[in-house]
Formats: C-alpha cells, sequence, structure tokens
C-alpha cells in the first residue's frame, strides 16, 4: 500500500484517465452553466496548495474558512488537505459572537472569508493572531484566487499519515461551549471507502449536489463519493426544488436533508417519470418523518436510504442498498462494514432487542477526540474505547437501528445541530430576562424548531418579537427560536431541574397541519 495516507491522494486516485472530461457543472449562481473538468480541479488545487505552502506556515495549521458555496470553495478544501493542513469550516450564518469563539479557539494561520465580511472578520482574526486573511466570493472573485494565480501548477501531495489530522468540526456544546471535533485523514477516507461500496458506485454516476460545503453531509459524504468514484457533479449553490427535478433526468445519485424532500414533493413536477433515471436517494442530517418516507416512494418511484452519521464519526449506519423493499422507515438501517455499534442502559448494560439506551460507536472512523479538550474527549470514550454519541436508539429483532431522541435535548432543524444551552445563554444575557428555556417541536418542513419560554424579571415588560429579533443579530438564524412565550415560571421538579419534557409537551402541536 502506498504509505501516503493523504486523503487527497486517495481523491485524486479516483480522477477518469481523461482529464478533460467534465467533473462539475453548475447550476445556477454568476455565469452558470460554469464546466470544471477533472484537469480544473487538479490545477486549481495545485495552485491553491502552492499558494499556502508558500506561506511557510507552521505544520498542522488551521485554515478556517466561512465563505459562500462554490466551486472554488471546494478546491480551496481540496487544496489544503493536499498541502498537509487541517480544515476548519465554518457555516455562513454564524455571526461575530461565534466567529470570535472559534477563531480564539482553534487559532488558525489562515482565515478565508465571502468579501463582503472581509472587514468585521479581519479585524477578530488579526486580533486573535491570524497571520493571514483571504476572500473568496462565490463569482469566482477574491484576494485568495488572486494570489493562487501565480502560483505553479504543479505540486505534490504532502505525505500524511492515516492518524494525522486532516479536518476540525465545530460541533455547538450543550454547555453553551462548541467543540471541535478533529478527523483524521484517515478517519474520513475508510468511511469514503467503504461507503463507495455499500451505496454501489458505479461508473456513469452523476450527482446532484444541492447540499452547503461546511458540514459532513455536503462537504464529506458527497463530496467524497463522487470524487473518489470519478463521478460527475452538477452543482447547486442553493437549493432550488424546481430546478434540482428538472435536472434529474441527467443524475442518479442525490443526497439530501429530510427537509430537501419535503420540498420537492410540494411540486407537482416530482413524477415516477421525472425521477425514471435515477439510482438512489439518501437521506440524512436530521430523521426522516415516516410520513415523507411513504409519500416519496409513492410519488417517485423510489425508496429514499436513510442513513445515520455524526460529525465526530461520519457516517455510522446505513439502510440497505439492495433490495429497495430492506429500506425501512422509521430507521437508519444497520451498522456500516468495520463500525462496532452497541446500545447501552443507564446502568452500563447492553439493552435488548426494543430497548432503549444511549447509542456507542468504534472503528476507523470514529475521531481522536475533541480540539485542546482531553477531559471533555475523555468523558465522552467509554474505558474501553467507545464513543459514547449522546443519542438515545433502540435495535429491533432484525437488527434495524432507530434513533429515539438525544441524550442532551439536542434540536436538529433541517439539518443543522441546535443545542438549547447555547440559546438559551444568549437570551438570559438580555436585560429583563430572569431566565429561559429553549425546547425542540416537531416541524413538517425542517424536522424540528427550536420554542422559546422565557421568564421576566420582577418588573420588567418583555418584548418577545423584540428578544427573537436582538437574537438574529447574535446567532446563526437557523438557531433562533421559531416562537417565543413569556411565562410567569418555568415548570420543575423537586430538585429544582426544568421540565423541558412538560414544555415540550404543551408546544408540540404548534406547527401541526
Amino acid at each position: 500500500m502506498n504509505d501516503n495516507q493523504n486523503l487527497f491522494a486517495a481523491l485524486r486516485a479516483g480522477f477518469p484517465a481523461n482529464l478533460d472530461q467534465v467533473a462539475i457543472e453548475t447550476a445556477d449562481g454568476p455565469g452558470a452553466p460554469l464546466r470544471y473538468t477533472w484537469r480544473d480541479l487538479e490545477r486549481g488545487t495545485a495552485m491553491i496548495a502552492n499558494l499556502l505552502t508558500g506561506l511557510l506556515l507552521p505544520a498542522g495549521s488551521r485554515i478556517a474558512v466561512q465563505t459562500e458555496k462554490s466551486v472554488e470553495a471546494l478546491m480551496l478544501y481540496l487544496a489544503v488537505l493536499r498541502a498537509g493542513y487541517v480544515y476548519l469550516p465554518l457555516n455562513t450564518a454564524y455571526q461575530a459572537a461565534e466567529i470570535e469563539y472559534f477563531i480564539g479557539n482553534a487559532e488558525p494561520a489562515v482565515v478565508v472569508c465571502a468579501p463582503k465580511n472581509f472587514a468585521w472578520i479581519s479585524r477578530i482574526a488579526f486580533q486573535a493572531g491570524t497571520a493571514h486573511v483571504f476572500t473568496l466570493g462565490d463569482d469566482r472573485c477574491g484576494s485568495l484566487l488572486e494570489r493562487a494565480a501565480h502560483c505553479s501548477e504543479r505540486h505534490t501531495p504532502a505525505v500524511r499519515r492515516a492518524d494525522d489530522l486532516a479536518a476540525i468540526l465545530y460541533t455547538s456544546g450543550t454547555t453553551g461551549r462548541s467543540k471541535g471535533a478533529m478527523l483524521s485523514h484517515g478517519n474520513m477516507l475508510s468511511n469514503a471507502v467503504m461507503l463507495k461500496d455499500y451505496w454501489a458506485w458505479q461508473p456513469g454516476d452523476v450527482l446532484i449536489h444541492a447540499l452547503p460545503i461546511f458540514h459532513v453531509h455536503g462537504l464529506f459524504v458527497a463530496s467524497h463519493g463522487a470524487l473518489l468514484n470519478g463521478s460527475k457533479m452538477i452543482w447547486f449553490g442553493r437549493f432550488d426544488p424546481q430546478a434540482v427535478i428538472r435536472r434529474l433526468a441527467e443524475a442518479t445519485v442525490f443526497m439530501g436533508v429530510p427537509t430537501l424532500y419535503v420540498r420537492m414533493l410540494a411540486e407537482p413536477t416530482l413524477t415516477p417519470a421525472a425521477c425514471a433515471h435515477m439510482r438512489l436517494f439518501i437521506s440524512g442530517s436530521a430523521p426522516l418523518l415516516t410520513e415523507t418516507f411513504h409519500a416519496w416512494r409513492e410519488r417517485s418511484g423510489h425508496t429514499i436510504l436513510e442513513r445515520y452519521g455524526m460529525s465526530e464519526t461520519v457516517m455510522l449506519t446505513s439502510n440497505p442498498y439492495r433490495p429497495e423493499s430492506a429500506r425501512h422507515a422509521g430507521t437508519v438501517g444497520f451498522p456500516l462494514p468495520g463500525v462496532g455499534l452497541r446500545i447501552r442502559d443507564e446502568h452500563d448494560r447492553d439493552c435488548g432487542v426494543d430497548e432503549i439506551g444511549g447509542i456507542q460507536v468504534r472503528g476507523p472512523n470514529v475521531f481522536a477526540g475533541y480540539w485542546r479538550m482531553p477531559e471533555k474527549t475523555q468523558e465522552e470514550f467509554t474505558a474501553d474505547g467507545w464513543f459514547k454519541t449522546g443519542d438515545v436508539g433502540k435495535r429491533d429483532a432484525e437488527g434495524y437501528v432507530s434513533i429515539v431522541g438525544r441524550s442532551k435535548d439536542l434540536i436538529i432543524s433541517g439539518g443543522y445541530n441546535v443545542y438549547p444551552a447555547e440559546v438559551e445563554g444568549y437570551l438570559n444575557d438580555m436585560p429583563g430576562v430572569a431566565e429561559s428555556a429553549v425546547v425542540g417541536v416537531p416541524h413538517p418542513d425542517f424536522g424540528e424548531v427550536g420554542v422559546a419560554v422565557v421568564v421576566a424579571r420582577p418588573g420588567a415588560p418583555l418584548d418577545g418579537a423584540a428578544l427573537l429579533a436582538t437574537l438574529k443579530q447574535k446567532i446563526a438564524n437557523f438557531k433562533v427560536p421559531k416562537h417565543l412565550f413569556v411565562v410567569d415560571e418555568l415548570p420543575r421538579n423537586t430538585m429544582g431541574k426544568v421540565q423541558k419534557n412538560l414544555l415540550r409537551q404543551q408546544h408540540q402541536h404548534l406547527h401541526s397541519r
């Protein structure tokens, strides 16, 4: 085997022999359609990698990126891997307070941001000691490309071991403090190679890429799958249900969060004929409602394959690829080959069939720990080396795994993780707020959305709409609760703990159809 376990080198080996074939075609955005060949990807990543190498950065330097989705942004990710540095993707919705924390915690050597955000992001970055700040727009503009244009088109990928750090993904902390999950080249490569086989990627496959590229689903699972297989991507900067349905005839694979399937189901053009050329529809990042699963099969003639993964582990389980009839609604299928999965009760005993407990996993895809948080890392792993996912689930008699919920009250809204404690922290800091509780309630489009319940300080008049408006200035919009109620007191148990289960029950029908 090749001693170089650099993930980029492995993905590059999957490129077709004819580098002049189209690798990515843009479906929207400035100048669309733009067609990038495999040779363009080879040259573009080499030039950006040479730019980064020329900065003489310390070994293991982090490259933090908050840009709009573009093919050049994907090239930047690949170039960071190629040069042997550590990629740090940041959600485009993050605001100043969040960016300040991530940059302060990760101490990136380089920050790349959208041109429109350069003024405030560069100020935060330079104050934190970052040496270099570049811009990259979704219209092929910005200082990163201007500088890279002068660099060589040839670059030998840096030699990396399987356990060398490749990326850090921040997951919002349940205590309000975000944690950086450290993923190695080996973590991601092992998962990509296994999924290529499990999902039967084949010659001629074409992927519709309509997901963001700042988290696992779009950046790793979708992009790695297509690149490793040498498959063309039809690239959407933003999801448009009508436009995606129009392009299904040219594609074979689609990956989406449940919200995207719900929105396509609302389009009359979604028919078996429109999907006739498709081979596989995959869903993840949030629970897929049974109603959506059955409606999609009826309308499209295809059965969605639901799977389960995390920032810390990439993919863990999947419903079977064949036969389609073996894909069960309401489950995330079986542990993937090489992945160990066990369900333990509160006494740390293995759960029986259909018994609910905490999901623990291990395997070559499971991360080594959290960035600069050795105590938290130790806390999240068992003494015998299993990662405690924080998810609660069960396994049926056939072995299918179902996710019941989160042990830590995580809200997954439209595929994005929202931790109530983080939102509560911002609310509790606002004038007139004594305390708050945020819970998730079912939503037909987003899966779940947040509801905030707030108690006012004595004599302080609170305006719910004003509080939400202030919150929107402080945190990403997907984290902002859809409703806010001002109450006299929060329900508590005899130990004084807020009973969030009662709040969820009280508001669970807010969005019922």
